[in-house]
């Protein structure tokens, strides 16, 4: 299975963007990459270790890193967006 490739990469490339971009933005949305970062490398860590609990972690298939792994990572992207967004309403409606 090779699921946890899709989720994997997107981890590996947001903490590369993060750390090229550093703290000099203020954005919110920039603010909370961590939290995607934590979201994503954990949830890979706990695939892989499945994976190998399971003896499944060499078992490589496009098909299941299109119907798997893609929604997986869009899931775990639009939840952490949406907190992200309700966060920022959250703060404006408090006059932040």
């Amino acid at each position: 299975m090779s699921c946890f490739i899709v989720p994997l990469t997107q981890a590996v490339v947001t903490t590369v963007c993060r750390r090229i971009a550093g703290n000099t933005t203020g954005s919110v949305w920039t603010a909370q990459l961590p939290s995607l970062e934590k979201l994503l490398w954990g949830g890979s860590l706990v695939l892989v270790v499945d994976h190998i609990a399971h003896g499944e972690l060499f078992v490589f298939s496009l098909r299941e890193l299109l119907t798997v792994g893609v929604p997986m990572s869009l899931v775990v992207t639009a939840v952490w967006a949406a907190t992200v967004l309700f966060k920022t309403l959250a703060l404006k409606r408090q006059g932040r």
